[in-house]
């Protein structure tokens, strides 16, 4: 939906099960109208849409291309994002690090991402910009010679390349988001910066990789980190780094007592990684793979967990969040709603979580989502104020 200050929000419709094109169309007809016509009836809609290589090539015939441009028009919806960070499989079965490949040393991977840009470039509406989110890189496991790290660098630089071709043909402005991730080849702002200061130099500063690639910022990884919004924004803004996206999520915040430690087990399943990060008491940190990984130690006082929960997720006794790095994100946005135009809210652990944290439809999750994220927004005037 449009916000005030030409920001646009919406959520990623990775929620929804859905490989090929007609699985994908079949998720946005039953769930995403029925979103929007709780949050944003009579008004233009946007949608975050996640399409896997598989879904693409579908999408890229001509006849579906134009049927979806139609059902766009006829339902009043808008594309202005795609997540292209999942190849393939997403729901149904164990993803964990399969979801970092192909990463950007193949070249399925760099053949994916251009695919997105060609469809991105038929689906945006004029005067707005669209971007792709994709893999940091790599998962760091995967890299075990230069060689590799040269072939990322060489990749996403000719998909950048390949983005300034489509927005000159076109005329629409286009962007690709690196996504940092814990323990993924770009996982912390410094890293980040670094990758793109390497990268820029082998090229001679070309403006196209200040004006075509940037970071999709996700909240909930920096928050894993134990980065500060404030600080890990203004770094990238130094470094003339462009915010492509944000990503409005939050992650699960815990002091690993015997009894959070024993609860944690339900937050702990066979589909997703969940990679943890220890701080000790004189903020030494420690990285973990997975959940169970974690969960067979007891080390630090206190843990981030790469759990995706719903935005309007209250605090418990044992279970806290990491919304506080969220909010700090929009008080920067706020001071400066020039920083980034793409607002996406990612909660896409619904089908894995706890059945006490899905007791009621997916619809109705989403909305609350909205609900809690639109109050936010207002509050700092990013969004219109119902009870204005």
């Amino acid at each position: 939906m449009k916000l005030n200050h030409g920001l646009h929000l919406a959520y990623c419709t990775n929620i929804h099960r859905g490989e090929t094109w007609p699985e994908t169309f079949q998720a946005l007809q039953q769930y995403t109208l029925a979103v929007r016509d709780r949050v944003s009836p009579g008004q233009p809609y946007a949608i975050g849409l996640r399409l896997s290589d598989r879904a693409a090539h579908d999408l890229s015939a001509p006849a579906e291309m134009k049927a979806f441009r139609r059902w766009l028009d006829q339902n009043n919806c808008y594309v202005f994002t795609i997540n292209g960070f999942p190849f393939g499989r997403f729901h149904g079965g164990p993803v964990k690090e399969r979801v970092y490949s192909p990463d950007w040393t193949s070249n399925e991977r760099l053949a994916y991402t251009n695919r997105l840009f060609d469809l991105l470039a038929q689906l945006v509406p004029p005067g707005i910009e669209g971007s792709v989110s994709t893999v940091p890189g790599s998962f760091k496991e995967f890299i075990k010679a230069p060689d590799q790290l040269r072939a990322i660098q060489k990749n996403i630089f000719q998909c950048v390349e390949y983005i300034a071709r489509v927005c000159q043909q076109t005329g629409r402005k286009l962007h690709l988001g690196l996504e940092p991730e814990p323990l993924c080849l770009l996982e912390t702002t410094s890293e980040t910066v670094h990758f793109f200061d390497r990268l820029r130099a082998e090229h001679n500063g070309d403006p196209r990789l200040y004006e075509f690639l940037g970071v999709n910022y996700d909240a909930c990884h920096l928050a894993v980190e134990f980065e500060e919004p404030a600080a890990a924004l203004q770094t990238f803004q130094q470094h003339q780094v462009k915010i492509s996206k944000l990503h409005l999520s939050s992650a699960l915040k815990v002091t690993p007592t015997p009894e959070v430690r024993e609860a944690l087990k339900s937050f702990s399943d066979d589909v997703y990684l969940h990679q943890v990060v220890s701080r000790d008491a004189v903020g030494h940190f420690k990285r973990f793979k997975d959940l169970p990984d974690a969960l067979a130690q007891a080390a630090g006082e206190e843990w981030r967990i790469h759990f995706h929960i719903p935005l309007h997720s209250q605090a418990t006794e044992l279970f806290g969040n990491t919304t506080d790095h969220l909010l700090g994100v929009l008080d920067v946005l706020a001071k400066n709603p020039k920083l980034c135009s793409h607002l996406e809210m990612e909660t896409y652990t619904w089908e894995v979580m706890p059945e006490e944290m899905k007791n009621r439809s997916v619809v109705d999750q989403l909305v609350d989502e909205y609900e809690w994220c639109l109050a936010r927004l207002a509050e700092r005037g990013l969004a219109p104020n119902k009870t204005a």
